[in-house]
């Protein structure tokens, strides 16, 4: 394994499977009409990440390791290299500029928090539900 997989991980799959959280996978559209919904009974988290970059992959692992949500909110992972048609309709639905690494929160049908990069902080999150 090389320093740089130790370091940051060696796949997205793995690292989903080794997370406290418990990702559900964003990986088709209509997911986004069951989030909308969804969003009315619990706050809704998605992460958009990409794969490729490091300072995703770091505001990743401290995100992961900050969340304590679980039993609040359900978190939706998106991987933005093998999904980017999902990521331009949470755009353009949600009216939020993409950027990567960000989270999106989704409450009453409504984009209600929106960071990236190193905004990205599971306690603030806390704040909007």
């Amino acid at each position: 394994m090389s320093l740089f997989s130790t370091v940051f991980g060696s796949s997205e799959n793995q690292n989903l499977s080794n997370s406290k959280i418990n990702w559900i996978p964003l990986t088709n559209l209509d997911q986004l009409d069951q989030i909308v919904t969804l969003s009315n009974e619990i706050p809704v988290v998605i992460f958009k990440h990409s794969t490729r970059c490091s300072i995703s992959r770091f505001a990743l692992k401290q995100f992961e390791n900050e969340f304590d949500l679980d039993d609040k909110v359900d978190a939706y992972f998106l991987d933005l290299l093998e999904y980017r048609d999902i990521s331009n309709e949470i755009a353009s639905r949600f009216n939020a500029y993409h950027q990567s690494p960000q989270v999106l929160l989704i409450k009453s049908e409504k984009l209600v928090y929106n960071v990236s990069h190193s905004d990205i902080d599971a306690t603030l999150l806390k704040e909007y539900l």
